[in-house]
């Protein structure tokens, strides 16, 4: 994982990891990428859902989304985002969060035929695990109508802060309270379409999405 100067943290560089185990963690927690490009000078972020395979980042959109034009002939940078925390600290200025947090740089290749049906099974089953095998498959129609990316994960940039609040020593009383609040992503009760009749069972795939909630995260601190 490079640490080239485009990929350097700055601001608090201590908090910058380079392993990528955790990388990899983080992105395979992840449902959903923001992606930067900039089109006809304008700078413009949408959100994809995504899922990784092995070194490269998939991203799933629309093919009116407007990015297709430009995929493969401009740069784009891509966010990843988990929020663990917030930090009460005993002064406004010390509160933060937690978080991990992955920026992504390069070029993004429109995958077509064969290699865009096979990262759309990688993508459903990161994001629904085991639906593929419930539904039909995808027709000629909507294949056409859906833009899969591909992102490789050659220059990445990975922040992590996970420390207890940073109060310096400068006369705050220790009687006020100072912590961190745990936040979470957490899956709600399974509501059907209207039109599914009664008795039809929970399929697993649904259970399985359930069942994986936020967790799997690898420990970066225990990964220096």
């Amino acid at each position: 994982m490079t640490t080239d100067a485009d990929l350097r943290v700055r601001r608090l560089p201590e908090k910058q990891v380079t392993d990528r185990a955790v990388l990899h963690a983080l992105l395979d927690e992840a449902l959903v990428a923001h992606v930067a490009v900039v089109r006809d000078g304008l700078p413009l972020v949408l959100p994809f859902a995504c899922a990784r395979d092995g070194d490269a980042l998939l991203l799933h959109g629309s093919t009116g989304a407007g990015l297709l034009r430009l995929a493969g002939r401009t740069p784009v940078a891509v966010a990843v985002t988990h929020l663990d925390g917030l930090v009460f600290a005993r002064s406004l200025f010390e509160s933060s969060m937690h978080y991990r947090s992955a920026v992504v740089l390069g070029e993004a290749e429109v995958l077509t035929g064969e290699a865009a049906a096979a990262a759309l099974v990688v993508l459903t089953e990161h994001l629904m695990p085991g639906r593929a095998a419930e539904v039909r498959a995808n027709s000629r129609k909507e294949l056409a109508a859906t833009l899969v990316l591909r992102v490789p994960l050659d220059r990445c940039s990975v922040k992590v802060s996970d420390g207890p609040a940073e109060d310096p020593e400068d006369g705050e009383s220790r009687l006020v309270w100072a912590g961190v609040l745990p936040l979470s992503v957490q899956a709600g009760t399974p509501a059907p379409s209207p039109d599914v009749p009664a008795g039809v069972p929970l399929p697993a795939s649904v259970r399985r999405a359930a069942a994986r909630g936020a967790g799997g995260a690898v420990s970066p601190r225990s990964r220096r």
